[in-house]
């Protein structure tokens, strides 16, 4: 098959230059009085563009067989004189050419077969350099030279040992991975075949916060502590901090490299491209914890220069930019026309928000990737972002994806093609952050958000037209990076309050309703009262806002509502009365935490230790037979809390290394997935013996905080 794909894409490119010669001679031969392609009593339309095309088929025909001739013929004249012969010697086999035309309907001046030759020339030229931009193995061949170039800049001898290459393709969920690389003609060629020859493929299972600030933030640094969601309001200081920003990157890296005291999984000699973290890595390009920072040695954008520096790179991403932007506006326009359903807003400037993560984003990090694999580096950690994003609007497992995991399938291809000229081994492990469940938005099912819904059941008024709910989609923060724009200085995530909230221990009028902070993260929803210190009991809000827990937990689009009870402690409310208390396990009425899967209630219990965990947590409902889940953002592929796909990950590792877990172990948390790079860093130096049940091989751990229990195993997922 890749060898008749091959030959088929050659083939294209003969008949493509083949019709613009033949159209470039009908322009001139309609400008040029001395250049004709007609008989003298004159031809119809098709005669003439017929002629134009024997001719055009003549000329790039001579110039293949001949023009090599003459070149090695005349190679001991001056460099001068043969470049006034090339006008010469072109103009010569075009006049051939249009003598080969049958009865005699080619004719050019001697002065005008000069001027024809040299425009024909131009434009085969300029269509083969166009095409060639659109042609992995040329591409290949021109990042592997650019990277080739800069190999003598290693200041140490690359070590013969393997190195390692951590590949992540954001938000592809392990079922869907899976399906893309069945049947005869996979999706994701590539993939299918590692998966049935070199590779294996594991699941994981994320934390309750399912999305890339947490799970990135434990696989590079080993701690996701405190981060209970994509995005929250940190009561003490009064401030909204938000993953994917720069600002709140650097300071969650900051907390991360604070609590375990290392540096991260990139520390030795690694490099980090396009992610939210550095992992420590003393390479970085596109990295969001660092993008802010000044200094030769710390641009996070650096990586855009290097790539686009090269023209070639430049005119092939820009080429392929406009065609993703054509194609995401033809595929929105086909949905509505079809009514499909559920769907969301794709205008404004999504289209071009998805085009920079499927195609310049992915362009220069597969470039980077390349140039550190040629460098020899011992880690790299790579994070591409254009399938969540295209499946947060177009939904995880919908047509529109297609095209996006094929892309990244050839873009993998590249990288594995890149590793063979390698001064060294690599082995290649590729995985996903999390999963994305399906699903109508919460908004769109239920004609009102959740911010309205929290304000009616505290007796305040809601809003007739609501705003629109941000999105915690990656791409958008990285193109704002990536422009140098400043961070957005919007209010309190989807609260869309008239004022802003006070600041910790602010007096307020007696019995004066507090004013909530709602926020948003996929299907995860977390509510603070900005005026009370510290976590909300139940009893305190129930004295406050007596209908605010019944109203939430009894919404059919709500699955549960974690609480903090003075007397029972951490509480998951679900409807008609049902709860769940996590500090004895005891259950009233109808487990709520059920349809969630057997680590749930751990999940749950490990974000309530948290510090910064909000006053309520709120996970949406879930369908149990599909998977699918009630967004509270604008999106119908989401991630953030629990439910669906969203939860599940995937490991594909190399088989010459040890399984992540002993059989029959299921992989929980991100934090557990660090330890297992860790142990797989380490096995190029050796032979490690067998991981035995509970060990890990973390050097450097943090202690557990206060009363932590641990999740408890989930049932183990069939791989095959």
């Amino acid at each position: 098959m890749p060898r008749w794909t091959s030959l088929g894409g050659a083939l294209f490119r003969v008949l493509a230059v083949w019709l613009v010669s033949s159209l470039t001679l009908l322009l001139l031969a309609a400008l040029l009085p001395d250049f004709r392609l007609q008989s003298a009593g004159g031809d119809s339309l098709t005669r003439t563009a017929l002629t134009a095309a024997l001719g055009a088929g003549a000329f790039g025909l001579l110039s293949a067989l001949v023009w090599p001739v003459l070149v090695r013929a005349l190679l001991l004249v001056p460099a001068l004189v043969l470049g006034l012969l090339v006008f010469f010697l072109n103009g010569s086999l075009l006049l051939l050419a249009l003598d080969l035309i049958p009865e005699g309907r080619g004719q050019a001046a001697p002065q005008t077969a000069v001027i024809v030759a040299a425009a024909m020339s131009a434009a085969s030229s300029a269509t083969s350099a166009f095409l060639a931009v659109r042609n992995d193995e040329a591409y290949h061949r021109r990042l592997v030279r650019l990277a080739g170039r800069r190999r003598g800049r290693r200041a140490a001898p690359c070590p013969a040992t393997p190195g390692t290459v951590f590949l992540q393709l954001d938000g592809l969920g392990h079922d869907l991975l899976r399906a893309a690389t069945r049947g005869e003609r996979p999706l994701m060629a590539t993939v299918a075949h590692w998966t049935r020859t070199s590779h294996r493929l594991t699941p994981w299972r994320t934390d309750w916060s399912s999305q890339t600030g947490a799970s990135q933030l434990a696989l590079l640094h080993g701690s996701n502590e405190d981060l209970p969601a994509f995005r929250w309001y940190e009561k003490d200081t009064a401030t909204l901090v938000v993953s994917n920003r720069p600002s709140g990157a650097a300071e969650l890296q900051r907390r991360a490299v604070e609590r375990t005291g290392d540096g991260g999984l990139l520390s030795h000699d690694g490099a980090s491209r396009g992610n939210l973290f550095s992992g420590g890595a003393d390479q970085v390009a596109l990295v969001m914890s660092v993008a802010a920072r000044r200094g030769r040695h710390h641009r996070s954008r650096s990586g855009y220069f290097a790539y686009f520096s090269d023209p070639a790179n430049a005119t092939r991403t820009a080429v392929s930019f406009v065609a993703e932007v054509v194609r995401e506006v033809v595929q929105s326009l086909r949905t509505r026309l079809r009514r499909e359903l559920p769907r969301v807003r794709r205008g404004g400037l999504y289209p071009v928000i998805r085009a920079f993560a499927t195609v310049v984003e992915r362009d220069v990090v597969v470039a980077a990737v390349i140039g550190d694999l040629l460098a020899g580096r011992t880690a790299v950690y790579a994070d591409l972002v254009g399938y969540d994003e295209v499946a947060h609007h177009s939904g995880p497992a919908h047509r529109d994806t297609h095209q996006v995991l094929r892309s990244l399938d050839r873009a993998l291809a590249l990288i594995a093609r890149a590793a063979r000229h390698a001064p060294r081994p690599y082995r290649i492990v590729l995985l996903s952050d999390h999963g994305q469940s399906h699903g109508p938005t919460f908004r769109a099912h239920y004609g009102l958000s959740l911010a309205d819904l929290v304000r009616a059941g505290c007796g305040l008024p809601v809003r007739r037209r609501a705003g629109r709910t941000p999105s915690g989609a990656e791409a958008r923060e990285a193109a704002r990076a990536a422009l140098h724009r400043p961070e957005e200085t919007d209010g309190p995530g989807e609260a869309q309050e008239p004022v802003a909230p006070p600041g910790p221990g602010a007096p307020r009028a007696p019995d004066t309703p507090a004013q909530p902070v709602v926020l948003a993260s996929g299907n995860l929803g977390l509510v603070s009262f900005p005026d009370v210190p510290g976590r909300i009991t139940r009893e305190e809000l129930d004295r406050r806002h007596p209908a605010l827990l019944t109203t939430l937990a009894n919404h059919p689009g709500i699955g549960f509502v974690l609480v903090r009870s003075a007397a029972h402690g951490p509480v998951v409310l679900g409807p008609a009365g049902a709860e769940h208390h996590l500090d004895t396990g005891h259950v009233i009425g109808r487990d709520p935490l059920a349809p969630f899967g057997a680590g749930a209630a751990g999940a749950v219990r490990r974000t309530d230790r948290f510090r910064h965990t909000a006053d309520l947590m709120i996970n949406s409902a879930c369908a149990p037979a599909t998977g699918a889940v009630y967004a509270f953002e604008e999106q119908i592929g989401s991630h953030g809390g629990m439910g669906g796909a969203q939860s599940h990950p995937f490991l594909l590792w190399p088989a010459e290394l040890t399984p992540p877990a002993p059989d029959d172990t299921p992989l929980t948390g991100a934090e557990a997935v660090h330890r297992v790079l860790r142990r797989w860093l380490r096995e190029a130096d050796g032979p490690q013996p067998p991981l035995e049940p509970g060990k890990d091989d973390l050097r450097r751990r943090a202690p557990a905080p206060e009363g932590f229990t641990p999740a408890p195993p989930t049932p183990p997922h069939d791989s095959r």
